[in-house]
């Protein structure tokens, strides 16, 4: 199973999209072990949207419409 997830800092407004196979291993790399990755200077995130895939092909394509422009305007509609 892998994860799609919409990370937000409040502090900093920024939005963070990713996936992972271990969401909670991977928030706690994104609020407190990383030092040096982008998501490390705007910290601390909190997770605003998951969505479940079974294969990893098919949270790639979803992460990367995500990123796309219409995935951007998706994820402003997304309660903070």
């Amino acid at each position: 199973m892998f994860t799609v997830y919409v990370l937000f800092s409040e502090k900093h407004n920024k939005h963070y999209t990713g996936f992972t196979s271990d969401l909670e291993k991977r928030l706690l790399s994104h609020n407190g072990l990383g030092t040096k990755d982008w998501t490390s200077k705007y910290r601390p995130w909190k997770v605003i949207h998951t969505e479940h895939h079974e294969e990893k092909s098919s949270a790639l394509s979803r992460e990367k419409w995500l990123k796309t422009g219409a995935g951007r305007d998706f994820i402003k509609t997304l309660p903070h």
